[in-house]
């Protein structure tokens, strides 16, 4: 695995700050590559030298968002396992997503973006690895065989609800004047909702977490290499 071409080329690094103002500015349907490399200040042919088209690139900016997203799941994790709770993890999973703008769009529905993230089968699985029901359907049953979701439900219906809450709080927080007034911390607010909705009554002990907490990160880092290994395709031969 090649290292990240930003990590050592300054010109890629611009490029990369250039095109993520554009897309943001934009949408990731209209921008052109000779827009990105005035935005940077590199020739057209520079871009190529990184990436080998304007969709690569693209795919591989937005890949970035979302693997920074998992690192800071999973460095939150590593240094606090209680974090592993449903209700904690569920708000750092609404807060990481809601202050990563681009990886926003592709949670949020972009049909530009998602036409381009989704044009191949493997982009497609990959990039639905990364959605809040896919999380639900992987990290789920993860915390359930470990006593940290309550058994008296079946799990899918709970998946399904804790999805559907993640969905709903996210659209929520994005568009504040869609939702009512008044709320102090929705973050909270959403952590309250999960703990009541799947989390036994009587609190795990720090054994559990610890262990909970080390299949989660497991299970994450399988999809951080992914998303590693994605990025490096999508960077031009050599890179």
């Amino acid at each position: 695995m090649s290292q990240l071409v930003e990590h050592h080329s300054r010109k890629a690094a611009r490029i990369l700050d250039s095109a993520r103002e554009l897309v943001l500015d934009h949408g990731a349907g209209k921008i052109t590559v000779s827009e990105i490399s005035r935005a940077a200040g590199v020739g057209k042919g520079t871009v190529y030298l990184y990436w080998p088209s304007k969709e690569d690139l693209i795919r591989g900016l937005f890949a970035r968002d979302l693997l920074t997203g998992l690192e800071v799941i999973i460095d939150r994790l590593g240094a606090d396992p209680a974090t592993v709770r449903p209700h904690r993890l569920a708000a750092l999973l609404l807060h990481t997503t809601h202050h990563l703008p681009l990886a926003l769009r592709l949670h949020l529905g972009d049909a530009d973006l998602l036409r381009l993230l989704m044009h191949r089968t493997g982009d497609r699985e990959l990039f639905a690895r990364t959605q809040p029901a896919a999380l639900c359907q992987t990290v789920m049953p993860i915390l359930h065989s470990h006593g940290l979701i309550r058994h008296d439900r079946p799990l899918p219906d709970q998946a399904y609800a804790v999805h559907a809450v993640l969905t709903g709080f996210l659209a929520a927080v994005s568009d504040p004047s869609s939702a009512p007034p008044g709320v102090g911390d929705p973050y909270a607010v959403l952590a309250d909702t999960v703990a009541l909705m799947v989390e036994p009554p009587a609190p795990p002990g720090g054994t559990t977490l610890a262990a909970a907490a080390e299949h989660v990160i497991a299970t994450l880092q399988e999809t951080r290499n992914a998303v590693l290994d994605f990025i490096d395709r999508s960077q031009a031969p050599g890179q």
